[in-house]
């Protein structure tokens, strides 16, 4: 389908009023959930969806949503936005900081629920401008990797039309109101591995007496930035990074154990492949250089696909988000962090889409693109400062009521 001039038109001004969507997104950054325990979450976006006029199924794989809109003949189109928050402390000092202490919407989760809602009013109400079916999917435990397996797991393709195509987006550090899109990879594929190092205990005034785990994880610790960085092309990308390192519990003992939890990304499924092969093998060589009284026992999970845009499917979605956004409708760079968007369309069998959407105030983006001070001065998504600027609950809804039109729209 090609762009016409009538969607970006119809965006600017749909006709529905969206007025709510400011106490809604105050309401979840105010009460955010984490993993697989959004059931507050799914309560008020069940209680939208009962304002309208679709066959909604919840409660899968957890506190999954679904909504469908049938409406005519025309192609089956899902979009998917994920609900649940993170375990941070908030500090951004917003009149609507998080009530939840210790858990925080740091990643955008809010807005892109609030956004999904939003096209769900727009595509009840304006039926007139749109043809097909329309499937609403929230995703809960997002963040660690589990809600869309879980969804899937639980019969999602028994609860839903089959989709053609899948779309959604993620909200990251960008000047707000600028979308970004592009086909291949854009997000990185990501697993969590944990090593559990296994010595010898002894006191510690007698070391000879132990097969030390800590300072075999130290060893291992080093030689696994070595992979990386000897290992791996200059071309390529791989991230090995050591999150946890944790043994014993006391000054005066050597444990008999260690841990490491590594957390490795990849826009390669070659790259990925060698790569582990080299940390397996770096892992248990040191194990046979210590002298361990067993190897290590390697665990692999958090396993998130790569993100990999559909060429035919940006094709036709692109030509609608120039249309509607102009000049802030751009090229999306590689971004190093992971989703589990993708488990969806791959269930299916089908192409997808996911784009992302700038969220920073753009006077303080310039001024720290001037100062060469992005990294120092932007909070990124994680962080406890990470609050998205007046207008991206807007850019948001925008983006993805033009990805979901530019295959639905009328001509």
């Amino acid at each position: 389908m090609s762009a016409t001039p009538d969607i970006a038109e119809f965006i600017a001004d749909p006709g529905v009023d969206l007025s709510w969507q400011d106490s809604f997104h105050t309401w979840m950054h105010e009460h955010p959930e984490l993993s697989e325990q959004e059931e507050q979450t799914a309560a008020q976006i069940l209680s939208r969806l009962s304002q309208l006029d679709c066959e909604v199924t919840h409660d899968i794989g957890g506190h999954g949503i679904t909504a469908v809109w049938r409406n005519g003949e025309g192609p089956t189109v899902l979009y998917r936005a994920d609900i649940d928050a993170l375990p941070v402390t908030e500090a951004t000092g917003a009149p609507y900081a998080s009530k939840n202490p210790g858990v925080m919407h740091a990643c955008g989760h809010d807005v892109h629920t609030t956004a999904l809602l939003g096209l769900c009013e727009i595509m009840d109400a304006r039926r007139d401008v749109w043809s097909g079916t329309f499937i609403a999917l929230f995703q809960p435990a997002e963040e660690v990797t589990k809600g869309a397996s879980a969804m899937i797991d639980d019969g999602l393709a028994e609860k839903i039309p089959a989709p053609e195509v899948c779309l959604g987006l993620h909200i990251y550090p960008g000047p707000v109101g600028t979308v970004y899109s592009a086909p291949g990879p854009v997000m990185a594929a990501c697993d969590t591995i944990t090593v559990t190092l296994h010595g010898v205990s002894a006191h510690a005034s007698a070391p000879q007496n132990s097969v030390d785990p800590t300072y075999l994880a130290a060893m291992i610790v080093v030689r696994l930035q070595g992979i990386v960085g000897r290992e791996i092309a200059a071309e390529d990308f791989g991230v090995v990074s050591v999150g946890t390192l944790s043994a014993g519990h006391t000054n005066n003992t050597i444990p008999d154990t260690a841990t490491l939890v590594l957390n490795c990304r990849f826009y390669d499924a070659a790259v990925r492949d060698r790569t582990y092969a080299a940390i397996e093998r770096v892992v248990q060589a040191e194990c046979a250089a210590s002298g361990t009284p067993a190897p290590a026992d390697i665990v692999y999970s958090a396993h998130g696909e790569l993100t990999d845009n559909d060429p035919a499917v940006h094709e036709v979605v692109r030509p609608v988000l120039d249309e509607v956004f102009g000049a802030d409708s751009v090229d999306a760079p590689r971004w190093t962090a992971s989703e589990d968007f993708s488990e969806i369309p791959r269930h299916f069998g089908v192409p997808y889409e996911f784009l992302l959407v700038g969220m920073t105030d753009r006077a303080q983006w310039d001024a720290a693109v001037a100062a060469d001070r992005v990294a120092q001065d932007i909070p990124s998504n994680h962080s406890a400062d990470f609050l998205p600027a007046a207008g991206t609950v807007e850019a948001a809804t925008g983006a993805a009521t033009a990805a979901v039109l530019a295959y639905l729209w009328k001509e």
